[in-house]
Protein backbone atom coordinates (compact mmCIF):
# COMPACT_ATOMS: atom_id res chain seq x y z
CA UNK A 1 0.00 0.00 0.00
CA UNK A 2 1.36 3.66 -0.47
CA UNK A 3 2.82 4.86 2.56
CA UNK A 4 1.05 8.32 2.10
CA UNK A 5 -2.62 6.52 2.62
CA UNK A 6 -1.46 3.64 4.79
CA UNK A 7 -1.15 6.46 7.44
CA UNK A 8 -3.65 8.57 7.08
CA UNK A 9 -6.54 5.34 7.13
CA UNK A 10 -4.55 4.37 10.07
CA UNK A 11 -4.30 7.85 12.18
CA UNK A 12 -8.07 8.52 13.36
CA UNK A 13 -6.92 11.92 13.89
CA UNK A 14 -9.05 14.90 15.09
CA UNK A 15 -9.06 18.12 13.97
CA UNK A 16 -6.68 19.32 16.57
CA UNK A 17 -4.34 16.45 16.05
CA UNK A 18 -4.76 17.03 12.04
CA UNK A 19 -4.36 20.79 12.55
CA UNK A 20 -0.81 20.00 14.42
CA UNK A 21 -0.07 17.72 11.62
CA UNK A 22 -0.54 19.90 8.98
CA UNK A 23 1.20 22.56 10.98
CA UNK A 24 4.24 20.32 10.36
CA UNK A 25 3.61 19.55 6.95
CA UNK A 26 3.30 23.13 5.71
CA UNK A 27 7.30 23.79 6.89
CA UNK A 28 8.39 26.00 4.06
CA UNK A 29 11.32 23.57 4.89
CA UNK A 30 9.44 20.89 3.07
CA UNK A 31 9.92 23.14 -0.41
CA UNK A 32 13.82 23.14 -0.31
CA UNK A 33 14.41 18.96 0.80
CA UNK A 34 16.25 17.02 -1.91
CA UNK A 35 14.84 14.12 -3.62
CA UNK A 36 17.42 12.53 -2.84
CA UNK A 37 16.49 12.75 0.87
CA UNK A 38 12.69 12.14 -0.10
CA UNK A 39 13.77 8.86 -1.66
CA UNK A 40 15.41 8.04 1.34
CA UNK A 41 12.33 8.56 3.18
CA UNK A 42 10.37 6.91 1.16
CA UNK A 43 12.03 3.91 1.43
CA UNK A 44 12.14 3.96 5.11
CA UNK A 45 8.30 3.70 5.20
CA UNK A 46 8.38 0.92 2.51
CA UNK A 47 10.43 -1.32 4.06
CA UNK A 48 8.83 -0.42 7.55
CA UNK A 49 5.16 -1.58 8.05
CA UNK A 50 4.85 -0.76 11.74
CA UNK A 51 6.00 3.11 10.82
CA UNK A 52 2.35 3.42 9.95
CA UNK A 53 2.01 3.79 14.00
CA UNK A 54 4.37 6.49 13.71
CA UNK A 55 6.56 5.87 16.14
CA UNK A 56 7.79 9.39 17.95
CA UNK A 57 10.29 8.29 20.08
CA UNK A 58 12.70 7.61 16.47
CA UNK A 59 12.98 10.86 14.82
CA UNK A 60 13.80 9.58 11.82
CA UNK A 61 10.49 7.86 11.60
CA UNK A 62 9.03 10.79 11.97
CA UNK A 63 10.98 13.10 10.20
CA UNK A 64 10.49 10.29 7.36
CA UNK A 65 6.77 10.77 7.34
CA UNK A 66 7.17 14.38 7.74
CA UNK A 67 8.91 14.13 3.57
CA UNK A 68 6.47 11.96 2.54
CA UNK A 69 3.43 13.41 3.32
CA UNK A 70 4.22 17.16 2.11
CA UNK A 71 5.69 16.23 -1.14
CA UNK A 72 4.44 12.54 -2.69
CA UNK A 73 0.78 12.70 -4.14
CA UNK A 74 -0.72 9.58 -2.54
CA UNK A 75 -3.08 8.37 -5.17
CA UNK A 76 0.07 8.46 -8.36
CA UNK A 77 3.32 8.21 -5.55
CA UNK A 78 4.94 10.52 -7.46
CA UNK A 79 6.47 13.43 -6.25
CA UNK A 80 4.15 17.02 -6.25
CA UNK A 81 5.66 19.91 -7.84
CA UNK A 82 7.90 22.48 -5.55
CA UNK A 83 5.72 25.16 -6.01
CA UNK A 84 2.19 23.35 -6.20
CA UNK A 85 2.65 21.81 -2.73
CA UNK A 86 0.80 22.69 0.50
CA UNK A 87 4.01 24.17 2.12
CA UNK A 88 3.76 26.77 -1.23
CA UNK A 89 -0.12 27.73 -1.45
CA UNK A 90 0.52 30.44 1.45
CA UNK A 91 3.97 32.12 0.02
CA UNK A 92 2.14 32.42 -3.35
CA UNK A 93 -1.28 33.44 -2.75
CA UNK A 94 -1.28 35.59 0.05
CA UNK A 95 0.74 38.41 -1.61
CA UNK A 96 -1.99 37.97 -5.28
CA UNK A 97 -5.15 38.45 -2.36
CA UNK A 98 -3.43 41.39 -1.00
CA UNK A 99 -2.89 42.84 -4.63
CA UNK A 100 -6.14 41.64 -5.73
CA UNK A 101 -8.33 42.93 -2.55
CA UNK A 102 -6.51 46.96 -3.15
CA UNK A 103 -8.33 49.84 -4.05
CA UNK A 104 -7.63 50.98 -7.27
CA UNK A 105 -8.49 53.57 -9.88
CA UNK A 106 -7.58 51.89 -12.84
CA UNK A 107 -8.95 48.22 -13.76
CA UNK A 108 -6.04 47.56 -15.44
CA UNK A 109 -3.96 47.43 -12.67
CA UNK A 110 -5.75 44.27 -11.20
CA UNK A 111 -5.61 42.10 -14.27
CA UNK A 112 -2.47 40.74 -13.74
CA UNK A 113 -3.35 39.64 -9.64
CA UNK A 114 -6.06 38.08 -10.76
CA UNK A 115 -4.87 36.09 -13.69
CA UNK A 116 -1.84 34.99 -11.50
CA UNK A 117 -4.05 34.07 -8.61
CA UNK A 118 -6.49 31.91 -10.52
CA UNK A 119 -3.66 30.53 -12.98
CA UNK A 120 -1.77 29.47 -9.45
CA UNK A 121 -5.00 28.10 -7.87
CA UNK A 122 -6.21 26.40 -10.45
CA UNK A 123 -3.06 24.28 -11.05
CA UNK A 124 -2.73 23.63 -7.46
CA UNK A 125 -6.21 22.68 -7.24
CA UNK A 126 -5.47 20.20 -10.44
CA UNK A 127 -2.17 18.58 -8.99
CA UNK A 128 -3.58 18.60 -5.36
CA UNK A 129 -7.04 16.99 -6.30
CA UNK A 130 -7.70 13.17 -6.39
CA UNK A 131 -5.65 11.53 -9.28
CA UNK A 132 -7.11 7.61 -9.10
CA UNK A 133 -9.14 7.87 -11.91
CA UNK A 134 -8.19 8.33 -15.81
CA UNK A 135 -7.32 12.01 -16.86
CA UNK A 136 -5.46 12.60 -20.42
CA UNK A 137 -3.16 15.40 -19.85
CA UNK A 138 -5.02 17.59 -23.03
CA UNK A 139 -8.16 17.06 -20.82
CA UNK A 140 -6.19 18.93 -17.70
CA UNK A 141 -4.60 21.63 -19.61
CA UNK A 142 -8.30 22.41 -21.81
CA UNK A 143 -10.28 22.36 -18.48
CA UNK A 144 -7.46 24.53 -16.70
CA UNK A 145 -7.56 26.73 -19.46
CA UNK A 146 -11.25 27.42 -19.75
CA UNK A 147 -11.43 28.02 -15.53
CA UNK A 148 -8.30 30.28 -14.93
CA UNK A 149 -10.02 32.46 -17.76
CA UNK A 150 -13.66 32.52 -16.34
CA UNK A 151 -12.54 32.71 -12.74
CA UNK A 152 -10.18 35.83 -13.68
CA UNK A 153 -13.36 37.57 -15.87
CA UNK A 154 -15.65 36.82 -12.77
CA UNK A 155 -13.11 38.52 -10.17
CA UNK A 156 -12.62 41.65 -12.26
CA UNK A 157 -16.51 41.91 -12.25
CA UNK A 158 -17.02 43.44 -8.83
CA UNK A 159 -14.81 46.07 -9.83
CA UNK A 160 -17.03 46.66 -12.76
CA UNK A 161 -19.97 46.84 -10.20
CA UNK A 162 -18.02 49.60 -7.80
CA UNK A 163 -17.77 52.18 -10.48
CA UNK A 164 -21.62 52.31 -9.93
CA UNK A 165 -21.97 52.05 -6.81
CA UNK A 166 -22.58 54.66 -3.76
CA UNK A 167 -22.33 52.38 -1.13
CA UNK A 168 -19.13 52.43 0.60
CA UNK A 169 -19.90 48.66 2.66
CA UNK A 170 -20.98 47.19 -0.63
CA UNK A 171 -17.72 48.25 -2.40
CA UNK A 172 -15.74 46.51 0.26
CA UNK A 173 -17.95 43.40 0.79
CA UNK A 174 -18.32 42.66 -3.17
CA UNK A 175 -14.40 41.26 -3.96
CA UNK A 176 -14.62 39.65 -1.09
CA UNK A 177 -17.99 37.77 -1.81
CA UNK A 178 -17.03 37.14 -5.34
CA UNK A 179 -13.08 36.03 -4.20
CA UNK A 180 -14.98 33.37 -2.00
CA UNK A 181 -17.36 32.43 -4.48
CA UNK A 182 -14.83 31.96 -7.30
CA UNK A 183 -12.60 30.09 -5.51
CA UNK A 184 -15.00 27.32 -4.65
CA UNK A 185 -16.49 27.12 -8.41
CA UNK A 186 -12.68 27.11 -9.19
CA UNK A 187 -12.27 23.71 -7.28
CA UNK A 188 -15.80 22.36 -8.70
CA UNK A 189 -14.51 23.51 -12.27
CA UNK A 190 -11.09 22.08 -12.49
CA UNK A 191 -11.99 18.82 -10.92
CA UNK A 192 -15.32 18.22 -12.33
CA UNK A 193 -14.20 15.22 -13.66
CA UNK A 194 -13.70 12.94 -10.38
CA UNK A 195 -18.07 13.33 -9.95
CA UNK A 196 -18.27 12.46 -13.35
CA UNK A 197 -15.58 9.02 -13.65
CA UNK A 198 -15.41 8.41 -10.03
CA UNK A 199 -12.65 7.79 -8.04
CA UNK A 200 -10.82 4.65 -6.19
CA UNK A 201 -12.46 3.68 -3.43
CA UNK A 202 -11.00 1.39 -0.73
CA UNK A 203 -10.88 -0.82 2.22
CA UNK A 204 -8.52 -0.52 5.04
CA UNK A 205 -6.01 -2.98 3.92
CA UNK A 206 -5.98 -0.34 0.77
CA UNK A 207 -7.52 -2.91 -1.58
CA UNK A 208 -9.81 -0.96 -4.37
CA UNK A 209 -13.38 -2.03 -4.22
CA UNK A 210 -14.44 0.37 -7.32
CA UNK A 211 -14.53 3.65 -9.05
CA UNK A 212 -17.54 5.84 -7.19
CA UNK A 213 -19.53 8.65 -8.51
CA UNK A 214 -20.79 10.02 -5.35
CA UNK A 215 -17.18 9.44 -3.39
CA UNK A 216 -15.93 11.75 -5.88
CA UNK A 217 -18.68 14.66 -5.60
CA UNK A 218 -17.80 14.09 -1.60
CA UNK A 219 -14.28 14.83 -2.03
CA UNK A 220 -15.10 17.90 -4.18
CA UNK A 221 -17.70 19.60 -2.52
CA UNK A 222 -15.77 19.07 0.45
CA UNK A 223 -12.70 20.65 -0.67
CA UNK A 224 -14.83 23.33 -2.17
CA UNK A 225 -16.04 24.17 1.47
CA UNK A 226 -12.55 24.58 2.66
CA UNK A 227 -11.59 26.90 0.51
CA UNK A 228 -14.78 28.96 1.13
CA UNK A 229 -13.35 28.51 4.52
CA UNK A 230 -10.02 29.69 3.74
CA UNK A 231 -9.89 32.37 1.27
CA UNK A 232 -13.24 34.10 2.58
CA UNK A 233 -11.59 34.72 5.69
CA UNK A 234 -8.49 35.51 4.81
CA UNK A 235 -9.79 38.14 2.73
CA UNK A 236 -12.93 39.30 5.56
CA UNK A 237 -10.41 39.39 8.33
CA UNK A 238 -8.20 41.97 6.69
CA UNK A 239 -10.48 44.42 5.58
CA UNK A 240 -12.14 44.62 8.80
CA UNK A 241 -9.11 45.68 10.88
CA UNK A 242 -7.81 47.66 8.01
CA UNK A 243 -11.05 49.51 8.27
CA UNK A 244 -10.78 50.52 12.23
CA UNK A 245 -6.50 51.12 11.23
CA UNK A 246 -7.37 54.11 9.35
CA UNK A 247 -9.11 55.37 11.85
CA UNK A 248 -6.08 55.64 14.30
CA UNK A 249 -3.46 58.30 14.85
CA UNK A 250 -0.71 56.42 13.90
CA UNK A 251 -2.37 55.90 10.25
CA UNK A 252 -3.34 60.00 9.96
CA UNK A 253 0.75 60.56 10.65
CA UNK A 254 1.66 57.81 8.21
CA UNK A 255 -0.82 57.17 5.62
CA UNK A 256 1.56 54.63 3.81
CA UNK A 257 1.57 52.13 6.64
CA UNK A 258 -2.20 50.99 5.44
CA UNK A 259 -0.21 48.99 3.01
CA UNK A 260 2.61 47.50 5.38
CA UNK A 261 -0.82 46.42 7.66
CA UNK A 262 -3.20 45.08 5.10
CA UNK A 263 -0.03 42.79 3.73
CA UNK A 264 0.72 42.11 7.41
CA UNK A 265 -2.27 41.39 8.41
CA UNK A 266 -3.21 39.08 5.27
CA UNK A 267 0.10 36.88 5.43
CA UNK A 268 -0.82 36.41 9.27
CA UNK A 269 -4.67 35.45 8.88
CA UNK A 270 -3.68 33.16 5.64
CA UNK A 271 -1.17 31.72 8.18
CA UNK A 272 -3.40 30.48 10.44
CA UNK A 273 -6.35 29.47 8.04
CA UNK A 274 -4.54 27.04 5.70
CA UNK A 275 -3.62 24.68 8.19
CA UNK A 276 -7.05 25.17 9.86
CA UNK A 277 -8.87 24.59 6.16
CA UNK A 278 -6.63 21.48 4.98
CA UNK A 279 -7.66 20.27 8.64
CA UNK A 280 -11.12 20.58 8.18
CA UNK A 281 -11.93 17.00 6.43
CA UNK A 282 -9.49 14.42 6.65
CA UNK A 283 -6.90 13.81 3.66
CA UNK A 284 -8.74 10.32 2.73
CA UNK A 285 -11.68 10.27 4.58
CA UNK A 286 -14.36 7.31 5.60
CA UNK A 287 -17.80 7.15 3.75
CA UNK A 288 -20.70 4.18 4.52
CA UNK A 289 -20.68 1.53 2.24
CA UNK A 290 -24.14 2.10 2.07
CA UNK A 291 -24.21 5.29 0.55
CA UNK A 292 -22.06 4.17 -2.40
CA UNK A 293 -23.29 2.39 -5.75
CA UNK A 294 -24.42 -0.90 -5.82
CA UNK A 295 -22.16 -2.36 -7.65
CA UNK A 296 -19.01 -1.79 -4.76
CA UNK A 297 -21.84 -2.35 -2.37
CA UNK A 298 -21.63 -5.85 -3.79
CA UNK A 299 -18.00 -6.12 -3.96
CA UNK A 300 -17.41 -6.03 -0.33
CA UNK A 301 -18.86 -7.23 3.34
CA UNK A 302 -17.27 -3.93 4.74
CA UNK A 303 -19.11 -1.62 6.22
CA UNK A 304 -17.28 1.45 5.98
CA UNK A 305 -14.64 2.46 2.98
CA UNK A 306 -12.03 5.15 2.51
CA UNK A 307 -11.21 7.40 -1.12
CA UNK A 308 -8.49 10.42 -1.05
CA UNK A 309 -10.48 14.05 -1.12
CA UNK A 310 -7.16 15.88 -2.01
CA UNK A 311 -6.06 19.27 -0.80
Amino acid sequence: MEPNVRFWIAERQSFIQRFLQWTELLDPTNLVVSVEKIEKSRQLLLTNEDASIRDLEDPRIKEAWKRSLSTVHPDSSKLIPVPLRPAALLPFTAPMIFFSMLSVKSLKSLILPQISFYTYTTAFNIVNGNASYNRHLYESLLLGTGVIASSSFFGLFPRLLQLRLNNALLKRALPIIFLTHISAVNVVAVRSLEPIRGIEVMDKEGHVMGYSRKAGTKAVRDTASSRVVLYGTSAFIPEVFSHYFVRTQFFRQHPWSLWTFKLACTVLVMGLMVPVSFSIFPQIERIQCSELEKEIQSATEDTELFYHRGV
